[in-house]
């Protein structure tokens, strides 16, 4: 008899397999790969990927900001956390692209113990290429509660640079950030249409490639976390046992088998062997249809709309047109009567995504479940789901945090600093008050009660110091 103990070894053991067949395979290699350890003055290795400092001129930011080293790390944390770049104005990194298209764009965060700043002053904005990414954030932990915070971002680029700007909400505030990646995406990992459900309605969602997505959740249904080192464009995947609410009926499964990937469908980069291989399946024991259905929860915000895209693969059917089940999003069907056979073109293991459309509504939570359907057979599977992200899409303020455009964040920088202007205006008045009582000397006694206009040619460096404002590189 299998003991549960025998059951977790044979599950790491799968696993373990699963891992090296992924780094026996070509890795993919971007165009643009931008890995910047900001504040550090050398190289950091991470999950094989090198680091490289923000110290030189072209990876820089725009302005003087300043490097901060933690002197005590946490044991084993990654060395791009060891330091950061702090920003007390508005400044800017700026990166040169090769590749047009979407860019995963992912900023690290974590609060360094240094005595120089108490980072409950930190509070700031970060704008990338004119989308408001993130409003009043101040990288505590609370806010995700995880440490170090990693922001990931799909971002459409089709110019030559991607710019990436920090804003402090006030002097009084700074902003941070321990290390930045850029990198062009696979061509096929964003597809342009996607499901919107309106209700009961289901309609097409063009121009989804083009819209700035946040992803909020990356879930491996069934598995284990899949670290950044066993995923083709280093991502994270958490196990979704946070997430499940209904489970009953229902139970995990695991493939030590190949997963296998067709021309124009599911590629390793849109999803890993190590999420295709496992899974959380209905199952039938006997000759009735089991009446439950697997439910995931996700908190989420009013007022956005959020790409969800479902990972299927066959892993659990002993033969092709078994499996039916339908698919609902927020208790609305999403998809019906789903049949991987026909999707997969009648190949077991191997794997298809769905993505659909739906708005956060009032509950501000994202409900998605999978269930039998009508066509559910007998004891067969009559439901999986292997594994599942969801993406916050900006807003019609191009913002993916709060009502502020980016133009709006720019100008609530103050302007000019009062404690300068009001001593130099001051001194401008001295100038002309001196000049008139000179004037008036060369004149004579005679021509003393003549009028003199004010002079009208102060030097325009002067003038230009009522509107003074620190540079930014826009």
């Amino acid at each position: 008899m299998e003991t549960p103990r025998t059951k977790r070894t044979l599950f790491l053991l799968i696993v373990s397999l699963s891992t090296l067949h992924v780094l026996s395979l070509s890795s993919f290699t971007p165009v643009d790969n931008h890995l910047i350890d900001c504040g550090s003055t050398v190289d950091s290795i991470i999950d094989n990927r090198r680091f490289i400092p923000d110290s030189s001129p072209s990876n820089s930011p725009s302005t003087l900001a300043i490097s901060l080293i933690d002197r005590n790390p946490s044991p084993n944390s990654p060395q791009i956390y060891h330091t950061a770049r702090v920003f007390e104005s508005p400044s800017q990194y700026e990166f040169k692209l090769r590749d047009s298209g979407t860019h995963m764009v992912r900023l690290h965060f974590e609060r360094l113990k240094d005595s120089k700043f108490d980072f409950s002053h930190a509070q700031f904005h970060v704008l990338v290429n004119g989308y408001v990414v993130l409003s009043h954030f101040s990288g505590d932990t609370d806010y995700d509660m995880v440490d170090p915070i990693i922001k990931e971002y799909l971002i459409w680029v089709d110019c030559e640079k991607l710019v990436i700007t920090f804003v402090p909400t006030k002097r009084s505030k700074f902003a941070f950030v321990n290390a930045i990646e850029v990198i062009s995406a696979p061509k096929d990992l964003i597809a342009d249409t996607a499901q919107y459900l309106i209700g009961d309605k289901v309609e097409d969602f063009n121009g989804v490639t083009k819209q700035a997505l946040e992803i909020v959740y990356r879930i491996n249904v069934g598995g284990p976390k899949v670290t950044p080192f066993n995923d083709t464009l280093w991502r994270t995947w958490v196990p979704d046992n946070v997430f499940l609410k209904s489970s009953n009926g229902s139970h995990h499964v695991y493939s030590s088998g190949q997963i296998k990937y067709q021309m124009g469908g599911a590629s390793r980069e849109v999803c890993p062997d190590n999420v295709y291989n496992t899974a959380r399946v209905i199952t039938s024991e006997n000759a009735s249809i089991p009446h439950v259905n697997l439910t995931w929860e996700f908190p989420v915000m009013l007022g956005y709309k959020y790409l969800v895209r479902m990972h299927f693969c066959d892993i659990a059917s002993i033969s092709i047109g078994l499996l039916y089940f339908n698919v609902y999003i927020n208790g609305n069907l999403a998809y019906k009567d789903l049949d991987l056979s026909y999707v997969t073109s009648y190949m077991l293991a191997s794997p298809f995504y769905a993505d659909f459309v739906a708005d956060g509504d009032c509950s501000r939570v994202l409900r998605v479940s999978v269930g039998p359907s009508s066509k559910s057979m007998a004891y067969a599977v009559d439901g999986i789901l292997n594994g599942m992200e969801v993406m916050k899409m900006n807003n019609t303020m191009g913002s993916l945090d709060g009502e502020l455009r980016a133009e709006l964040v720019m100008k609530s920088w103050p302007k000019g600093n009062i404690g300068i202007l009001v001593p130099l205006i001051a001194g401008v008045l001295m100038l002309v008050s001196i000049s008139l009582v000179m004037r008036r000397r060369m004149v004579g006694l005679k021509d003393s009660v003549a009028w003199s206009k004010l002079p009208t040619d102060i030097p325009e460096v002067h003038l230009k110091h009522t509107d003074q404002q620190l540079p930014v590189k826009m």
